[in-house]
C-alpha cells in the first residue's frame, strides 16, 4: 500500500512538472515573436536604405544586427527543442513507471482471484463464519469478507485507472513528438535564413573593405560630429553651473540683506545707532549672515532635488526616445568591418526619417543647438542631462519645461541618408551608458 501511495504522489509531481512546461514554452514563443518583429523592423530599414548606390556603415550595422537577432531566434528554438526533449523524457519515464505499477497490480489481483476461486464455495464461507468462537468474532469475520470483496473490486478499478493514465501519457508523448517535428521544421527554415543573412553580411563587408578611404572618411566624419556634440553638452553643463552659481549667490545676498535689515530694525527699536549697530549699554549686536547651503552639486537646489532623485530612481525603466527603432551603435567600443574600433559616448538608434523623438523624463531645455546640418536638444534633469542629436523640426525652445513623452522633434537623415539619432545621458563628471537607463526591449 505504501508503495502504491508513493507511486501516486510521484505521478502527481510529474504531472505538475508537465503542466508547468507549456507555460515556459509560451514564454519562449513570445520571445521568438518579439525577435521576429525586430528582424522585420531591421529588414524595413534595410529596404529603405537600398536606395543608396553604395554600401555604407549603417547598412553594415543593420545587417549585423539582423544576423545577431537571427542567432537569438535559433537559440530560442534550441531551448524550445531541449524543453520538448525533457518533456518526452519525463513522459517516457511516467509510462515506464505505469508499466511497473500495472505489473504489480495485475500480479496482486491475480493472486486474490486465485484465492477467491479456490474458496468460491458458499459452504467454505459459512464454515469460516460459523467456526467463530463467539458472536463478536463472527461479526468481525463477516466484516473481513466484505472488506476483502471491496479490496478485490478496488484492485480492478486501480488497474483500469492506471491503464487509462498510461494511455493518456502515451497520447501526450505522441503529441510532444509531433510538436518537436514542427519545431524542427521551423528550425530548418530559420537556419536557412541565417545562412542567407550571413552571406549578405560577408558581401557587404567585402564591399566596404573595397571602399577603403571613403569608409575611413565616413568614420572620421562621424567621430568629428560626435566630438562637436560632446563639446555642446559640456558647454551646456558649464552654462547651467554658472547660472546656478549666480542664482545661489543672488539668493545668499538677498538673505544677507534681509538679515541686516532685521538687525537694523531691532537696533532702532532699542534706541541704538544704526550704523554702529550698538545699543546704549555698549554691547554690539552682531549682524547674522545667511548660511551657504552645502550640496553635492551646484546644479542641485530646492526646486530640482526631488526631480534629480526621481530620475536616479528610474534608472533601468526610462522610456526610449523612439517608439520604434533599432540600436546600431552601442555605448563604448564598436567593432567596424575594417577592423577599426570606434568608441562612442552615446547610443545610436535608427528609425524612419520623420519619426517623432520624445523626452525620456521631465526636465528643462537647456540648449537647442544647430550642429552642421542637424539640431541637438539638451534637457536638464537636476544634475543629469539627456541629449538628443540629429533632429529636425524641433518643437521646443531653451528654458521650456518638458514632460516625459513630450515630442521634441523628428528623426533626421544622417550623412548616409539613413534616419538615426544619437542619445546621450551625462552629468557634470561622467557620460553614462543610455541602454542601462532605458527599459529593456
Amino acid at each position: 500500500m505504501m508503495k502504491f501511495i508513493f507511486s501516486t504522489l510521484t505521478f502527481l509531481i510529474l504531472a505538475l512538472v508537465v503542466v508547468a512546461q507549456p507555460k515556459s514554452r509560451e514564454e519562449l514563443e513570445k520571445q521568438r515573436q518579439q525577435l521576429k518583429r525586430e528582424i522585420e523592423e531591421t529588414e524595413k530599414l534595410l529596404n529603405n536604405n537600398k536606395t543608396q548606390t553604395k554600401e555604407n556603415l549603417f547598412q553594415y550595422n543593420l545587417i549585423a544586427k539582423k544576423v545577431n537577432l537571427q542567432d537569438r531566434v535559433i537559440d530560442n528554438i534550441n531551448k524550445d527543442l531541449n524543453m520538448l526533449d525533457n518533456s518526452m523524457f519525463m513522459i517516457s519515464k511516467d509510462v515506464r513507471r505505469y508499466d511497473l505499477l500495472l505489473d504489480t497490480l495485475k500480479q496482486e489481483y491475480a493472486k486474490s482471484m486465485v484465492y477467491a476461486y479456490k474458496n468460491r464455495s458458499s459452504y467454505d464461507f459459512l464454515n469460516f463464519i460459523f467456526s467463530a468462537a463467539n458472536f463478536n468474532d463472527a461479526i468481525k469475520r463477516i466484516s473481513y469478507l466484505k472488506s476483502y470483496r471491496t479490496y478485490r473490486e478496488m484492485q480492478g478499478d486501480n488497474i483500469l485507472r492506471t491503464q487509462e493514465l498510461r494511455k493518456k501519457r502515451i497520447q501526450d508523448l505522441n503529441g510532444t513528438k509531433e510538436q518537436k517535428n514542427e519545431v524542427l521544421q521551423v528550425q530548418s527554415k530559420e537556419m536557412a535564413l541565417l545562412e542567407t543573412q550571413r552571406k549578405e553580411k560577408d558581401r557587404v563587408i567585402a564591399e566596404l573593405k573595397k571602399q577603403g578611404k571613403q569608409l575611413n572618411k565616413q568614420i572620421a566624419a562621424k567621430q568629428k560630429q560626435m566630438q562637436k556634440v560632446n563639446n555642446a553638452i559640456a558647454a551646456a553643463i558649464r552654462l547651467a553651473q554658472e547660472e546656478a552659481r549666480k542664482e545661489a549667490m543672488a539668493k545668499a545676498a538677498a538673505e544677507r540683506k534681509r538679515l541686516k535689515d532685521e538687525a537694523d530694525r531691532a537696533a532702532k527699536a532699542n534706541g541704538a545707532d544704526v550704523k554702529g549697530a550698538t545699543v546704549k549699554t555698549g554691547v554690539t549686536t552682531p549682524v547674522k549672515t545667511a548660511p551657504v547651503p552645502k550640496t553635492e552639486s551646484v546644479l542641485l537646489n530646492s526646486e530640482n532635488t526631488a526631480l534629480n532623485t526621481s530620475f536616479e530612481k528610474n534608472r533601468g525603466s526610462l522610456p526610449w526616445p523612439l517608439d520604434r527603432g533599432i540600436v546600431l551603435m552601442h555605448y563604448g567600443s564598436n567593432s567596424l568591418p575594417s577592423g577599426t574600433i570606434m568608441d562612442v559616448t552615446s547610443v545610436t538608434i535608427s528609425s524612419e526619417i520623420g519619426s517623432i523623438v520624445k523626452a525620456v523624463f521631465d526636465g528643462t531645455v537647456t540648449a537647442v543647438k544647430p550642429i552642421e546640418d542637424m539640431i541637438v536638444v539638451i534637457i536638464q534633469h537636476g544634475r543629469y542631462f539627456t541629449t538628443y542629436s540629429n533632429l529636425s523640426g524641433v518643437t521646443v525652445q531653451k528654458g521650456q519645461s518638458i514632460k516625459t513623452g513630450q515630442s521634441l522633434g523628428r528623426v533626421a537623415a544622417n550623412f548616409d541618408g539613413v534616419g538615426a539619432i544619437d542619445f546621450y545621458i551625462s552629468n557634470e563628471t561622467s557620460n553614462y551608458d543610455p541602454e542601462k537607463w532605458l527599459k529593456r526591449k
